[in-house]
C-alpha cells in the first residue's frame, strides 16, 4: 500500500502554539516500525500541488495571496498559522499528496495521504488550520485527468467540511458527505450533499448506526468511480476540540465500515488523516495508525 507522507515538510509553528503538529512524524515512524514485522507499507514523497491543480479549486486571487505573502491579516487569522515559505511549502505538499493518494488509490485499490483533510478550505478562502482544500483538489484533479467522473468523499472528521461543501455546492459530480458535531466548529456550515450533525456526547452505538444509514445513501445517491476517506482522529472521547465521545474502538469500526462499503462496491479508497488535538499526541497516533493498518491488510484482499 502506497503512503504519502509530508511530515518532511513541517508546519513552522509558533512558540507555544497548540497545533499537535508532531503527530505527522510520528505517525510516519510508527508505520515505519511495522514494515520490519510484514506490513505492506512504501513511503513515497509527495509532489507539490501545481497551480494547474489548485486552480481547479480555488480562486487566482486567493491563491496568488497565499504563494506571495500577500495574505491580508483578517486572512491570516482565519487560518489560524502564520503566513511563511514554509507553511505555503507544507500546504503544497500536503494537496499533492492527497492528489497522489487518489491516483495511487485509482491503480491499487488503497492509497493514503499521511496528513491532510483541510476541509475548512474554501473556493477563496482558508480557515481553521486549512490553507488549500486536499480532497477537492484531488477529486477535481482525477476527473481532469479522466480517470473518473464521479467522486464520493466522506468526511468523518469531528467538523463539518463547510469548505468542500462550498467548492461543490454546484457539482454534482462531486458528492459530500459529512458527519460531524453539530455544534462544533465551524459556526457557518454550508449544506453537504448529506449532513449528518450529532449530539454532543455522541459515542459508539449511536455514531456507527448513523454511519451506517449515511453509507448506504451516500453510495447509492452518488454512484462513484472514486472515494476520499477523511478519517479524522478528532470525533475521539479524549479530544479536546472534538465534543463527541468514541472510543478508539468506534473509531477502528468507522474505519471498518468505510473501507467494506468501497470494496463492496468495487471503488478505489483514497484515506487523508483529518483532524486530531488530544492533549496525548500518541492517541492521536493510535488511532490514525490503526486506520493505515487496517486498509493495508484490506489492500492485500483486493
Amino acid at each position: 500500500m502506497r503512503l504519502f507522507p509530508s511530515d518532511r515538510h513541517p508546519l513552522p509553528l509558533p512558540e507555544g502554539h497548540r497545533f499537535p503538529a508532531s503527530k505527522y512524524g510520528r505517525l510516519r515512524q510508527r508505520l515505519e516500525a511495522h514494515v520490519a514485522t510484514g506490513a505492506n507499507f512504501q513511503f513515497i514523497e509527495p509532489h507539490a500541488a501545481t497551480d494547474d491543480e489548485l486552480l481547479r479549486v480555488h480562486d487566482r486571487g486567493y491563491v496568488g495571496r497565499v504563494l506571495s505573502g500577500a495574505l491580508s491579516p483578517e486572512e491570516v487569522r482565519r487560518i489560524g498559522f502564520p503566513w511563511s515559505p514554509g507553511l505555503v511549502e507544507r500546504s503544497l505538499r500536503s494537496t499533492g499528496a492527497a492528489v497522489d493518494a487518489a491516483a495511487a488509490a485509482i491503480e491499487d485499490g488503497v492509497a493514503a495521504s499521511l496528513a491532510g483533510g483541510t476541509h475548512h478550505a474554501g473556493t477563496d478562502w482558508g480557515e481553521g488550520f486549512c490553507v488549500f482544500n486536499d480532497t477537492a483538489v484531488a477529486a477535481r484533479e482525477m476527473q481532469a485527468r479522466g480517470l473518473v467522473q464521479r467522486v464520493l468523499i466522506l468526511d468523518c472528521d469531528v467538523h463539518q467540511g463547510n469548505g468542500t461543501a462550498e467548492i461543490f455546492t454546484r457539482d454534482t459530480s462531486v458528492f459530500t458527505m459529512s458527519i460531524h458535531g453539530a455544534r462544533n466548529f465551524p459556526l457557518r456550515k454550508f449544506p453537504s450533499s448529506l449532513d449528518v450533525p450529532l449530539d454532543d456526547g455522541t459515542g459508539d452505538a449511536d455514531y456507527l448506526e448513523a454511519l451506517a444509514r449515511a453509507l448506504t445513501s451516500s453510495f447509492a445517491r452518488s454512484r462513484p468511480g472514486l472515494v476520499l476517506f477523511i478519517a479524522g482522529a478528532d470525533p475521539y472521547e479524549g479530544d479536546r476540540l472534538g465534543r463527541l465521545a468514541l472510543s478508539k474502538a468506534g473509531l477502528l469500526e468507522r474505519d471498518r465500515m468505510v473501507m467494506k462499503a468501497a470494496g463492496d462496491a468495487g471503488v478505489p479508497l483514497a484515506i487523508v488523516c483529518g483532524g486530531g488535538y488530544c492533549e496525548d499526541i500518541e492517541s492521536i497516533v493510535d488511532i490514525h495508525a490503526a486506520t493505515m493498518l487496517l486498509a493495508a491488510k484490506g489492500s492485500t484482499a483486493r
